[in-house]
């Protein structure tokens, strides 16, 4: 019986001249939508950083699961931490496109505490389950961000913005620093605790 090969493709087939024709339109498009963040996720984990490293010029603060290895609080308030070196899943996160926040070692995803559907400043965010629906929790309500241009990160429709608190403290490491997390109105928090960006860990 003959072997079954795949047919290698021409560069001057009909097919190959169109593909290479459009690149060009391609490359623009590309490059049009690269000036809003949303369009500059990475498809790969990464951390959730502040812009401004505040008083940790070294590593900055991160969005951060409270604990560590086998110890991690999903009943705790996250927190913004000083960013850990390398990529530990309490702080590596996938931005969906449908707005979620998503820890992929855990399935679960930045929470914002509300009630039916209503969000007040200073409200706290929890790790959830993606989607959960329980009693008194519809996640898919408290779970969508927006990443604003200035870079604030907005929970969509709210005009509350996540936001770092103004103060820190060391954690149970004294090398180590935390800060509140919390929900505010996206106005009344300077950039420099409220712009984010998503980036690849220091090693």
């Amino acid at each position: 019986m003959p072997l079954y090969r795949n047919p290698i493709p021409s560069w001057r087939s009909p097919v190959w001249a169109l593909l290479l024709s459009s690149l060009p339109f391609a490359a623009c498009a590309q490059a049009e939508a690269q000036g809003s963040p949303e369009n500059q996720r990475p498809t790969q984990a990464a951390h959730l950083r502040l812009v401004d490293a505040l008083d940790r010029p070294q590593d900055g603060y991160c969005l951060d699961i409270l604990g560590s290895g086998p110890y991690i609080r999903f009943d705790m308030p996250m927190t913004a931490h000083n960013c850990k070196p390398g990529l530990y899943a309490d702080e590596a996160v996938v931005w969906d496109a449908d707005g979620k926040i998503r820890f992929p070692a855990y399935n679960v995803c930045a929470t914002v505490a509300g009630i039916q559907q209503t969000v007040l400043p200073g409200a706290a965010v929890m790790p959830r389950q993606c989607d959960e629906r329980s009693p008194f929790l519809e996640a898919q309500h408290l779970q969508r961000f927006i990443h604003r241009p200035d870079g604030r990160v907005e929970l969509a429709g709210s005009g509350l913005c996540l936001s770092a608190g103004a103060e820190s403290a060391r954690t149970f490491d004294p090398d180590h620093r935390w800060r509140t997390l919390s929900m505010q109105r996206c106005e009344d928090v300077p950039l420099a605790r409220s712009s984010w960006q998503l980036s690849a860990p220091k090693p």
